[in-house]
């Protein structure tokens, strides 16, 4: 029995109750408004956020409405939040001059957090090979570890599984997401000219099997050939590489052949024409024309041999 003068604290009926209340809303994702500057991008986003036309746009958009879809991202441990979907949103309001944007505050580990970012990214209509590479390749690297935690004993049907369910997902075949990560096994330079569309994917993937410092010797050889690989052209590549005898004068000979192609279409650029036509021309008109004067020199050759 407590002392006669004794303070006793008693719990009140509202703190019995909201405790358990505030607990459970704890747990429960909601939209906040967070500070633009305790945003942080996601480690490693394979994703480019570019100051482009689209950027522009989407700037002006959200200086007009404001961020219409929330972001979503993950609080992290020293304070702060990682950005899992939406950075482009994110850099516009603040180039817009937003000091907070709305984000769906949600508790992920990195797995769960890198397969949402993946996912949620490509969606976008206009994705570039080399992001897609590094997406799919995180994305697979996460589920294969969650596999590892899983009932799944071998590493080998786990890894399997992994890359099948990631092309089910994208919407493409396993082979297809197998031979976008060998993309990330070109040097940097090597892969911006699959992103400028200068080398294409096909003859991209094969010069993936070829070392760092070959990549870069053939990176010289097209500089100085200015000629891309046809997809044959790259297979040789990738032989000579793997028997031991890919050399800059071996690039140099491969890319100066002649393409199969190239003897089969003659092309003109666009200037070269163009003094010869009026401006009102269309491209279709001037190839009408082009082809109606070969066949009267045609004909007059005809009948000159007729002579």
């Amino acid at each position: 029995m407590p002392k006669k003068g004794e303070n006793i604290s008693l719990t009140s009926y509202d703190d019995l109750f909201e405790t358990e209340e505030s607990r459970a809303e704890s747990q429960l994702e909601r939209v906040q408004n967070i500070p633009v500057r305790e945003l942080v991008p996601f480690k490693n986003h394979p994703f480019k956020v570019l100051d482009d036309e689209a950027m522009l746009r989407t700037t002006e958009s959200i200086a007009e409405y404001g961020v219409l879809t929330p972001l979503i991202a993950r609080p992290l441990d020293h304070g702060g939040y990682e950005i899992i979907s939406g950075h482009r949103r994110a850099h516009a309001a603040e180039l817009a001059g937003l000091s907070e944007v709305p984000v769906l505050v949600r508790d992920m580990d990195d797995d769960a957090a890198t397969v949402l970012m993946v996912d949620s990214n490509l969606q976008r209509e206009n994705i570039l090979p080399s992001e897609r590479a590094f997406a799919y390749k995180m994305k697979l690297e996460a589920m294969k570890h969650q596999g590892s935690r899983s009932d799944l004993t071998s590493t080998q049907l786990a890894q399997k599984l992994s890359v099948e369910k990631v092309g089910e997902e994208a919407g493409v075949s396993k082979d297809t997401v197998r031979r976008f990560i060998r993309l990330t096994n070109l040097v940097p330079d090597l892969l911006d000219l699959v992103d400028c569309k200068q080398i294409s994917f096909n003859p991209a993937v094969e010069l993936s099997y070829l070392s760092p410092e070959e990549q870069e010797t053939f990176l010289q050889a097209m500089d100085e050939v200015q000629a891309a690989p046809s997809l044959s052209q790259a297979q040789r590549l990738k032989k000579l590489a793997q028997e031991g005898n890919f050399t800059m004068d071996a690039a140099r000979e491969i890319l100066n052949e002649v393409k199969k192609g190239d003897l089969e279409r003659v092309t003109f650029r666009n200037e070269q024409l163009r003094r010869f036509f009026p401006r009102s021309y269309t491209a279709q008109q001037m190839q009408d024309t082009i082809i109606k004067l070969l066949d009267q020199w045609q004909k007059k050759k005809s009948r000159e041999h007729e002579r």
